[in-house]
């Protein structure tokens, strides 16, 4: 198990995370608890701190980076990091990390050894594209990769894979980043859509 996310909140009310909202400070630290607390019963390496929707201001950001660094120092007592990951503004409007120079900002100032980008490909595809440059600029901020196609969120298609085979030279076993597929399947089911992954397995085999 590499990773789990915090509670989303309650849906039919809008929400999609809770660390960023400002008045759900207690809901938002409960949710993180939870997630480090069966994180660290399963051996999981990463818990990924959803922001949730927000207006954007200075409030939400400071709410936000409270959370991060309660997270953080929960985490850091089982040796797990906390991820945060941008969601692209045309999937989900208002979600309050929507740019990797945002993410990477957070990172940057609050400066905890265990805080780290998930670059999910799909995501920064749509938002910024540019996966190869954006992923060299920002390796020694990534914990964890994603793929899927864009802008369908299908299956990983021919260039979400060649763009794993690529980032491999960035492997070591010091700061190794583990790569995932997040993804919508085409017919609905799983099983239906695996042929992309025997060949990519064969090709990294020992590599990532």
């Amino acid at each position: 198990m590499l990773g789990l996310n915090t509670h989303t909140g309650d849906r039919t009310k809008g929400l999609f995370g809770l660390s960023a909202v400002p008045g759900l400070q207690s809901e938002a630290r409960r949710a993180i608890e939870q997630a480090v607390d069966y994180g660290a019963l399963i051996g999981a390496r990463n818990v990924h701190v959803m922001a949730g929707y927000t207006d954007g201001g200075s409030s939400a950001e400071m709410t936000f980076r409270d959370n991060l660094r309660y997270a953080c120092d929960l985490a850091a007592d089982h040796n797990m990091t906390v991820l945060i990951e941008p969601l692209n503004s045309k999937d989900h409007p208002n979600y309050h990390l929507s740019e990797t120079d945002h993410a990477a900002q957070i990172i940057s100032d609050l400066d905890r050894a265990n805080l780290k980008l998930m670059f999910d490909c799909y995501h920064v595809q749509i938002a910024e594209g540019h996966l190869q440059s954006r992923y060299k600029t920002l390796r020694d901020l990534i914990g964890h990769v994603q793929i899927a196609s864009a802008p369908d969120r299908h299956e990983p298609d021919d260039r979400q894979i060649n763009f794993v085979r690529s980032i491999r030279t960035t492997q070591s076993q010091q700061n190794p980043v583990w790569v995932g597929a997040e993804y919508n399947p085409r017919t609905g089911r799983v099983e239906d859509g695996l042929s992309w992954l025997p060949a990519l397995r064969r090709e990294m085999a020992g590599q990532l």
